[in-house]
Order: structure tokens, then sequence, then C-alpha cells
């Protein structure tokens, strides 16, 4: 069972990111004065392209559910990013970007790491500490996300804050997507759909974060650092909503803090890939090519 939920996260990967790749692209396109307004996501429903990226990402959340149900947390997390080896392919062999010793490091680091986790991780015995303790969690990612609200057309309004808004978010989105795989997993599907209703919310604030950041800064900085927050901070926060059964661990849950170390590392090297932010942020709005 472990497998199938491996194997299920990494089918949810790979439609996320190629969901935000297309989405990143029309975003892109859209006018900067359309940054933190509902009004963009609004713009960006009327492009088919943005539309099949969005539902590429709800139909992710079927196979992210399977896994949450068949394999530990610790390990659906880091999985959440193979699908960036999918967008270095696409992307180097559409721009025609060499794929060089740093981004094969990459490469081999998110694979090793994985490896690693789903060799030492423990069986899914996760158990949640508290309701309270899940709120707070959740809350306080949820607060940052929806910060870049509250600084509007301040000094502290960046496209910086939008990128660690949306990680968070989509980070924010993923926890409450697992504690509403527990709870329709024990019959609780009150608690169930309550969960549901905070990913969907959160994630709509998250996208428009995303899509603003598309819009201020260069996609090579906004994927690694979104992605990075979004994937290994819910891990980082897990101890405080989650008790994780350590005793069958192998060597005392080692070989899962260096997977994850070293698929962080491989992460941001191949997020960060010019091929990747090519594809995820597409042609600029106003580039023209020069006249010889």
């Amino acid at each position: 069972m472990l497998a199938l939920g491996l194997v299920a996260a990494l089918v949810a990967s790979v439609l996320f990111n190629a969901g935000i790749a297309l989405q990143g692209i029309e975003a892109r396109a859209a006018p900067a004065k359309l940054a933190l307004r509902w009004s963009l996501l609004l713009r960006l429903l009327r492009r088919p392209r943005w539309v099949l990226g969005w539902l590429l990402g709800i139909i992710g959340i079927g196979p992210q559910l399977v896994a949450l149900a068949e394999a530990p947390f610790v390990l659906v997390q880091p999985a959440l990013a193979v699908g960036l080896l999918l967008l270095l392919v696409v992307g180097a062999r559409t721009f025609h970007e060499p794929v060089g010793k740093p981004e094969a490091a990459g490469v081999l680091a998110i694979i090793g790491g994985i490896a690693l986790i789903a060799w030492g991780a423990p069986g899914r015995t996760e158990a949640q500490r508290s309701v309270a303790a899940a709120i707070a969690v959740v809350g306080a990612m949820c607060v940052v996300a929806v910060l870049p609200f509250a600084v509007k057309r301040t000094r502290f309004d960046s496209g910086m804050l939008a990128i660690i808004a949306s990680g968070c978010g989509f980070g924010a989105s993923n926890v409450a997507t697992k504690l509403m795989a527990d709870g329709a997993s024990v019959g609780r599907y009150g608690v169930a759909a309550a969960w549901a209703v905070v990913a969907v919310g959160i994630g709509v604030v998250a996208t428009l974060m995303a899509m603003t950041a598309f819009q201020r800064r260069r996609a090579t900085t906004v994927v690694p650092v979104s992605t990075a927050i979004q994937t290994f901070l819910p891990i980082v926060v897990e101890p405080f909503f989650l008790r994780e059964q350590w005793s069958d661990a192998t060597f005392g849950g080692v070989p899962i803090v260096a997977g994850l170390l070293i698929s962080l590392v491989g992460t941001v090297l191949v997020s960060r890939t010019t091929a990747v932010g090519k594809l995820a942020a597409g042609p600029k709005p106003g580039k023209r090519r020069r006249r010889s």
C-alpha cells in the first residue's frame, strides 16, 4: 500500500506542476495593475490555457487523497515535488536549454531523497494531536498567505512577499487536505467537509498570490521558493498537529531526515533552472524582438 501511495503522489505532482506551468504563462501576460486583485483571477478564468491548468490542479487532488490515505504524510509531501522533473524535461526540449551538472544533480537528489524517505518511513500511523492544534497550524499558515492584502500599497508590498504567501497558502491547503483525508477515513464526514472548504478557500487565495508573484518576479525565483515552502513547510510543522509513530522507522528516522534534506536541495536546484523558469513563466508581456 505504501507503493500505491507513492505512485499516487507522483501522479498528483505531475498534474499540479503541469497545471501551474500553464497558469503561470497566462498570469505573466496579464496586466500588472491587476496584481492582488480578484479581477486578475476573473480575467484568467476567461483564458482556456489557464482554465486547463486549473482543471489539472483540481484533478490532482484525487490522487493526492489516495496518496495521503495509503502513505505517510512525510513521504507524500516531498513526492509532490517530483513533477518538477517533467517541467525540466519539457522546458529543456521546448527551449533547447542544456541540462548541465547542477540540473542533473538536482534530479538525482530528488529521486534519491524520495527513495531514502520511502525506505526509512514508518507505516501510515499518524494520529492527530487535537482539533485545536490542527486549526492553529493551518490558521498560522493562512495568516501568512493573506498578509499581502494587509500591506497592499505599502513598502512591504513586494513580489517576494507574494511568493512566500503563495507557498504558505498552498502548504496550508496541503495540510487541510491531509486532515480532510483523515476525517473521511474514520467516517467523520462533517469534519472532512469542513477541511475541504478550508483547503479550497485558501487554495484560491494562494493561486491569486502565485499569479501575482509571476507578474512581479522572475519565474526562476517564484518556482523554487514557492515550491520549497509549500512542499517542506508542512513537514516542518507536522509534529505540531500529528503524532508520528517512529517505533518501526528505519534507524530511528535518520534516513527520513537525510532524504528530506537531499530532496529539498534537489527541488531548489531543479526549480531554479532556466528551462523550468521559461516553461512556467512563458514570454514576458511587452517584450519585442529588436530590429536588425
